[in-house]
């Protein structure tokens, strides 16, 4: 059988920079550019297998791959069909990274295999090519030759391909109007077990922006106040959550915690009485523990959520569906014939938390229901069971709210809006609330906001994080990459959203801010992450202060500000994703005089900085590149 080896190298850099490169290699495999001196140089390459419309690519959430840190090198394994992918990559020095690739066929397959380029039409919407036999030319769609240096150059933008040896190329436009150069790595019949093979290098260049940020406040604007951060509590990993779950209890203050009802474990048959076991002192282990954890967030004072991810099999229709069917269908209905059992078993269960671990659980919700992770419903079926949950606890005493929502991610908005219009099942909603794993545009997250803001509720972000399935390649959470482009997602939802709390998916050792200490196999000593110091830095503000009015001139800087007007207390939130700048901020009230100034980064842990002056409600201070900075003023 053919055996060709494919080693896929990649090195690009930057002119007139001294500083090592951060190549941002996503764990599907995609590399969407390189970082120098904190200016991302973008542009985007990724896998391809197919025809003419390259219908299958790497991307978020279209497959399942692993990422680690090995031997100095970032190491991305992936399969699209029936093809298996090995990525590594390493910086190389100053604006270069490494890049190897292997690619093997399981099976006999003739599709074709492509390394695509994304140049982005920001900079290169009006490039000129430059390729060996070619001459110069403004890029178009539809150019193909054949070559071996194929060059970009753009006003403050350049990348150059070097290929090992002339190869074919083609350019093709894509419907948001980047350009797309595909190199093919195989084309034609490849036989099961064959591999294929291609080497080039990338070479980039362009212009940091270190131009001066414009940032305007105006404190006497206030809108929701924002109780602090928070924090989930399932429990699932018995070995390695306890440690976790001190040190963030123990060095975070936290607003709010979510915990879950085990469900089918408290009640296992539909004629049983879960409150006679309980009683007796019969609880499932797995029960106990949730109950506890309850107990423990209760007597810090936070308000607690209570969700139910998995029923038991006699409150749903079907078997009970852990995964999703073929067809992509997640979970179970619920049982409408049982509706009334249903309330019963989850009545007792938060009576009995109240009883005997002195918790009034603040919040119920069916975790995910939107999608089915594992109940699911439609958005008349939520309002439907609004209105009976709601009325049961109503009778008997609690004082236990129902979630509005909870959904899986902040796009299937419209699934609340049933209960929204029906007026008997407002009553017994206590909030609404969305998860964050997708979802992020401003107009997306602006319904979220219109929804709390017309029903005069509080907004709960009740599950806050950026990858839900980041729990298969564990090791990006120790990523500088991540880490910032989740506090940045936080800063836009305190900005858009004004929630009332974020609570971080998890605060255990599942999707861990804490390293070492055996998880994720990792057995060094327990450590902060520098997601934890992000997270902590966020928890730091003072409680209740209220979302004020603050733009950025800069897109790259992302800031919200909070504030109370009466108590002279405001709290500035910026993440730079860029270059090192200056940063003016105007609106200050004018009996501010000094901003307490604390930057998290790669280095840094909330570090204290300088304080930066305040002269008639303006301060000015340097930004440095891909931080989070904190300003708090008194």
């Amino acid at each position: 059988m053919k055996i060709i080896t494919l080693t896929l190298l990649v090195i690009l850099s930057c002119f007139a920079e001294t500083a090592m490169a951060q190549t941002e290699l996503m764990p599907w495999g995609n590399i969407r550019g390189i970082r120098v001196n904190g200016q991302l140089m973008e542009f985007e390459t990724s896998l391809r297998v197919g025809g003419k419309e390259m219908t299958r690519a790497t991307g978020k959430e279209r497959q399942r791959p692993k990422y680690e840190r090995k031997n100095g090198g970032q190491v991305v394994t992936t399969a699209i069909g029936q093809l298996d992918f090995m990525e590594t990559v390493r910086d190389g020095g100053t604006g270069s990274a490494a890049v190897m690739v292997e690619v093997t066929a399981k099976e006999v397959t003739e599709d074709g295999i492509y390394f695509c380029v994304t140049l982005p039409g920001k900079w290169y919407g009006k490039a000129v090519l430059q390729a060996d036999g070619l001459p110069a030319k403004a890029i178009t769609a539809g150019i193909a030759g054949t070559a071996g240096k194929i060059g970009f150059r753009a006003a403050g933008r350049s990348l150059t391909i070097h290929l090992s040896k002339p190869s074919a190329f083609r350019i093709q436009q894509n419907k948001n109007g980047n350009f797309e150069l595909y190199l093919p790595i195989h084309e034609g019949r490849l036989e099961k077990g064959g591999t294929a093979s291609l080497s080039l290098t990338l070479l980039t260049s362009g212009t940091a922006d270190t131009s001066l940020v414009h940032v305007t406040i105006e404190t006497a604007n206030e809108g929701r106040a924002f109780d602090g951060f928070g924090g989930n509590f399932r429990l699932q990993n018995a070995a390695t959550d306890p440690q976790v779950i001190d040190y963030c209890l123990q060095n975070m203050r936290l607003a709010w915690g979510r915990v879950e009802m085990p469900w089918r474990f408290w009640q296992v048959k539909k004629t049983g009485n879960p409150l006679d076991s309980a009683h007796a002192g019969k609880l499932h282990p797995q029960v106990q523990r949730a109950m506890e954890m309850a107990q423990r967030l209760g007597k810090m004072g936070m308000p607690v959520i209570l969700s139910a991810w998995s029923p038991p099999a006699w409150a749903v229709i079907g078997e009970p569906r852990f995964a999703p069917t073929p067809e992509g269908v997640w979970g179970n209905p619920l049982d409408t014939a049982s509706m009334e059992a249903i309330y019963r078993s989850i009545g007792d269960y938060i009576q009995f938390v109240k009883e005997h671990y002195g918790v009034e659980i603040a919040m119920f919700s069916f975790n995910e229901s939107d999608l089915g992770i594992n109940i699911r419903q439609t958005g008349e079926e939520h309002a439907a069971f609004i209105k009976g949950m709601g009325a049961h606890l109503q009778q008997r005493g609690l004082s236990t709210k129902l979630l509005l929502g909870d959904n899986s991610d902040a796009n299937s908005y419209q699934f609340i809006y049933p209960a929204m219009n029906d007026a008997a099942a407002l009553p017994y909603i206590g909030a609404v609330s969305f998860h964050s794993w997708r979802g992020w545009d401003e107009r997306t997250l602006q319904k979220w906001a219109d929804a709390a803001a017309k029903l005069r509720l509080p907004l709960l972000v009740a599950e806050g994080s950026i990858d839900a399935q980041a729990w298969g390649y564990p090791q990006v959470f120790l990523e500088e990459t991540y880490a910032r482009e989740e506090i940045n997602l936080y800063t836009r939802l305190l900005n858009i959203c004004q929630p009332a709390s974020i609570l971080q998916w998890q605060l255990t050792a599942d999707y861990s801010v804490m390293a070492g200490g055996g998880i994720f196999g990792d057995r060094s000593p327990l450590r902060p992450t520098q997601r934890f110091w992000n997270l902590k830095q966020l928890s730091s503000a003072p409680a209740g202060l209220k979302a004020l009015k603050v733009t950025s001139d800069k897109e790259d800087v992302t800031i919200a500000a909070l504030g109370d007007h009466q108590k002279g207390q405001y709290v500035i939130h910026l993440v730079n994703n860029g270059a090192t700048r200056k940063t003016i901020i105007e609106g200050l009230p004018r009996n501010v005089r000094s901003l307490k100034v604390i930057v998290t980064d790669k280095t840094r842990n909330m570090q204290e900085e300088k304080p930066a002056t305040v002269k008639n409600g303006r301060a000015e201070l340097e930004l440095g590149a891909t931080t989070y900075t904190t300003l708090m003023a008194e």
